[in-house]
C-alpha cells in the first residue's frame, strides 16, 4: 500500500499536449503503444527519485514528492527521455502542506499546483515560487513573470526550469477588476459616448478627466469591463492613488500584467501582441513624470490599451481625452435615493432632494456623503444644513467649483462627527494603503464602534483582501482630507512611528533570508498587500527615524529579493545613506539585503562587495553564525561570478559552521 509523504511535499502535475490530436493523426493502435511508453518512462523517472504517485487519470499524472529538488530531477529526465517520441508532456510543480486523505491530497496547493501545469506547453516544466525557492542554484530556472490562475483571484510568479524558449504561457484574458459592493447607477448617455470612441478612435491612452469624487474609478471600471471582451491578453487594474513616487508606475503596471521585471522591455515583452486593456487609477499626483512613462510604454506595447483616470491630462501624443461631467439631475437623485433608502428606508422624491442634489453639483462622493446622513437628517434638514455652507462659495476662484464643493460636503461631514470619530478618522489617513481592523487597533488605537460609524457615514469603506479579510480604505478625496487634519494634530508624529513600527512588527518574521517560513507564499502576499503602507512609513522614515526605516526595509529583505528587487535595493540604498548612525548589525543587515537584491538581478561582484562590508561590520560583534552565513554568500557571490576556486572554500568553511550548529536551513542552502 502506498504511503504518500506528509508535511511540505512537492506536487507534480503532467498532460499530453494535444492527445485528441495526435491520436487522430497516428491512430489509436500507435496511440496506446505511445501512451504505455510515456507511462513507463514517466513511472520510472518518479521512482528514481523518491516520488509517489497520488492519481493517474488517462494520460495524465499526479505525483507527490518529498523534496522540490526530487521532483524537478524527475521532470528534467522524464521530459528529456520522452523527447525524442511523438508524446510532448507538459508539467507543473508546486510545493506546499495539503492534508493527506484517504483518497490522497487534499488543499489549495494541490489547485494550485494543477492549474500551474495547465499553463505550460508540451515540453516545458512551471514551477510556482514556493518550488523555486527550495531549487539549489545549480539547475536553470527562468523566471517567466507572475501569472493568473484560473479560479485563483491574484496574479502568482511562475518560473520555468531550464532555459529553452516556449511561446508565451496558456493564460486566458482574465479579467481582474475590483467588484464594488454598490450598484453601477447612470451614466448611461457616458459610457455610450466612451465606448464609442474607443471603438471608432482606438486611442491607447484613453484618459478619464474630472476633479475628486466625480466617480471616474468606477467609470473606468465599468467601461473596462464592457470593453474585456476585445482584450485577449486580459484586463488589469492598477490602483495608484497611495503611489507618491513616479518611479513606481511602471513597476506597479508591470506587476499587474505579470511581467518578469520591471523593465520597459519586460513589460513589453509581457504583452506581447495581445491585446491589453489597463486601468491607471489616480494618476494625477504623479505628473508629468507618470507621462513620459507611460509614453514610453504605449510606444513600446503597440498592443496595451490604458485607461487612465485624472484630474487633469497627461498631454502625450498617444493621449484622446475623456471629460466625464456630473451625473444628470435624474442619475443623481437616483443615487442619493438609492443610498438614502439602505439607511433610511422611508426616504421620498421630492423637490428638496433634487434642490440637494444640485447644490451638490450631482457630484457622487457628495451625494454619498449626504444620503449616509439621512438616517437622522431629512431631505430638508440637509438642504438647510449644507446649504448655509455652500452659500459662502459663491464667487469662489477655484479652478473647479465641483472641487469645492466637494471640499465644503466632506467638511460639513467631518464636523458632524464626535470627537473620537474625528480622531480615528484623522489617524486612519496613515494608512496610505488601507488597514485591517488589527493594524488600525495597534496604530490608531481604533475600536469596532468606532470604525461602524465612519463606514456607516461613508467617510470610511469596506472590501475584501486577497485572504478573505476585511480591508477599510478611504475615497482618495477624503484620505486627503484626513491627512491634512492629521497634518496640523498633535499627535502625528506618534501615529507615524507607531505605523511604521506596526509595519516591523508584523513583518519581522521575514527578515532573516534563511529563516524557512519567509519561503510560504502566504507571508509575502501580506507584505505584497502592505507595500503601499510600507512605502508610506519608508518615506516617513526617511526625514524623521531613519533607523526605524533601515528595520523595516531589511524585514523586507526575502520580499524584496524575490517580488520587488530593483525597488527594494532603491530602498536598502536610501535608508543606508540616511541611518549613517544605526547600530552597527543593523547596517550589516541592511548591506547584506542590498546585496542579496542586487545579486539576484545578476550583479554578482557588486553584492559581494556588500557583502564583504556588511562583514567588516559583523565581525567585531563576534556573531559566528552571521560571519559564516556572509561568508557563505561570499562564496556563492564568487561562485556565480564565476570565480569557483575562491568561492567554493568560502561555502564548504560555511556549511561546517551551519552543522555544528545544527543550523539545518542554511546547511541546506549551502549543500545546494
Amino acid at each position: 500500500m502506498r504511503t504518500l509523504p506528509a508535511g511540505t511535499v512537492t506536487l507534480l502535475f503532467t498532460d499530453i499536449e494535444g492527445s485528441t490530436r495526435l491520436l487522430h493523426e497516428v491512430g489509436p493502435d500507435v496511440y496506446a503503444q505511445a501512451l504505455a511508453e510515456h507511462r513507463r518512462v514517466l513511472r520510472g523517472a518518479f521512482a528514481a527519485y523518491g516520488g509517489v504517485e497520488v492519481d493517474t487519470q488517462g494520460d495524465a499524472f499526479f505525483v507527490a514528492f518529498p523534496t522540490a529538488e526530487g521532483a524537478a530531477s524527475a521532470a528534467i529526465e522524464g521530459n528529456a527521455a520522452l523527447a525524442p517520441g511523438q508524446i510532448r508532456v507538459r508539467m507543473g510543480l508546486h510545493t506546499g502542506t495539503p492534508t493527506v486523505t484517504d483518497d490522497g491530497y487534499v488543499g489549495d496547493a494541490v489547485h494550485q499546483g494543477a492549474r500551474i501545469g495547465a499553463l505550460a506547453h508540451g515540453g516545458q516544466v512551471l514551477l510556482s515560487a514556493a518550488t523555486r525557492a527550495l531549487l539549489p542554484d545549480m539547475i536553470e530556472v527562468r523566471d517567466l513573470g507572475r501569472h493568473r490562475l484560473k479560479d485563483f483571484p491574484a496574479a502568482v510568479p511562475v518560473y520555468q526550469l531550464g532555459g529553452e524558449h516556449f511561446p508565451p504561457l496558456r493564460t486566458p484574458g482574465s479579467i481582474d477588476l475590483p467588484n464594488p459592493a454598490t450598484p453601477f447607477l447612470g451614466r448611461g448617455r457616458e459610457l455610450y459616448d466612451a465606448v464609442g470612441v474607443v471603438l471608432e478612435r482606438d486611442p491607447q491612452v484613453l484618459t478619464i478627466l474630472g476633479p475628486g469624487g466625480t466617480g471616474k474609478t468606477r467609470f473606468a471600471i465599468e467601461l473596462a469591463r464592457r470593453l474585456a471582451e476585445d482584450a485577449d491578453g486580459g484586463t488589469v487594474f492598477v490602483p495608484l492613488a497611495p503611489v507618491r513616487d513616479p518611479a513606481l508606475v511602471l513597476p506597479s503596471i508591470a506587476s499587474a500584467v505579470g511581467a518578469a521585471s520591471s523593465d520597459l522591455s519586460a513589460v513589453a515583452t509581457r504583452i506581447g501582441e495581445k491585446r491589453t486593456h489597463v486601468v491607471l487609477d489616480n494618476l494625477e499626483q504623479l505628473l508629468p513624470d507618470a507621462a513620459v512613462t507611460v509614453a514610453r510604454l504605449a510606444a513600446a506595447a503597440p498592443a496595451l490599451r490604458l485607461v487612465v483616470t485624472s484630474r487633469e491630462a497627461l498631454r502625450i501624443g498617444a493621449e484622446t481625452q475623456f471629460d466625464l461631467p456630473p451625473l444628470a439631475v435624474e442619475e443623481g437623485v437616483a443615487l442619493f435615493l438609492t443610498r438614502a433608502r439602505a439607511v433610511r428606508p422611508d426616504v421620498r422624491e421630492s423637490p428638496a432632494v433634487e434642490t440637494l442634489c444640485t447644490r451638490l453639483d450631482l457630484m457622487p462622493l457628495a451625494l454619498e456623503l449626504a444620503a449616509a446622513r439621512s438616517k437622522l437628517l431629512s431631505p430638508e434638514a440637509l438642504l438647510e444644513r449644507i446649504g448655509s455652507r455652500l452659500d459662502l462659495l459663491t464667487g469662489s476662484r477655484d479652478a473647479d467649483p465641483r472641487h469645492a464643493t466637494l471640499r465644503t460636503t466632506i467638511a460639513w461631514s467631518y464636523d458632524l462627527l464626535d470627537d473620537g470619530e474625528r480622531a480615528l478618522f484623522d489617524r486612519l489617513a496613515v494608512f496610505r494603503g488601507g488597514c485591517t481592523l488589527p493594524s488600525a487597533e495597534a496604530v490608531c488605537a481604533a475600536d469596532v464602534a468606532t470604525l461602524e460609524a465612519l463606514l456607516d457615514k461613508s467617510l470610511l469603506r469596506r472590501r475584501s483582501d486577497d485572504d478573505g479579510s476585511d480591508r477599510f480604505w478611504m475615497h482618495e478625496t477624503i484620505r486627503e482630507f484626513a491627512a491634512e487634519r492629521l497634518a496640523e494634530s498633535p499627535a502625528q508624529e506618534q501615529v507615524c512611528r507607531a505605523h511604521a513600527t506596526w509595519l516591523v512588527g508584523v513583518l519581522s518574521p521575514h527578515a532573516d533570508a534563511a529563516a524557512a517560513e519567509v519561503r510560504r507564499p502566504e507571508e509575502l502576499d501580506l507584505a505584497q498587500r502592505e507595500l503601499d503602507n510600507v512605502r508610506a512609513a519608508l518615506d516617513w522614515s526617511i526625514g524623521n527615524d531613519p533607523g526605524l526605516g533601515l528595520e523595516l526595509t531589511v524585514a523586507l529583505e526575502e520580499f524584496w529579493v524575490i517580488r520587488e528587487p530593483i525597488e527594494g535595493s532603491a530602498w536598502h540604498r536610501k535608508l543606508l545613506d540616511a541611518a549613517q548612525s544605526a547600530p552597527a548589525l543593523l547596517r550589516a543587515r541592511g548591506l547584506r539585503a542590498l546585496g542579496g537584491a542586487i545579486e539576484i538581478v545578476g550583479d554578482p561582484r557588486s553584492a559581494e562587495v556588500l557583502y564583504r562590508a556588511s562583514l567588516e561590520l559583523i565581525e567585531p560583534l563576534g556573531d559566528e553564525d552571521e560571519t559564516s552565513f556572509l561568508r557563505f554568500r561570499i562564496g556563492a557571490a564568487a561562485v556565480n561570478s564565476g570565480d569557483t576556486d575562491r568561492g567554493w572554500p568560502l561555502i564548504e568553511a560555511a556549511l561546517v559552521t551551519f552543522r555544528q550548529s545544527a543550523d539545518s536551513v542554511r546547511t541546506a542552502q549551502a549543500l545546494s
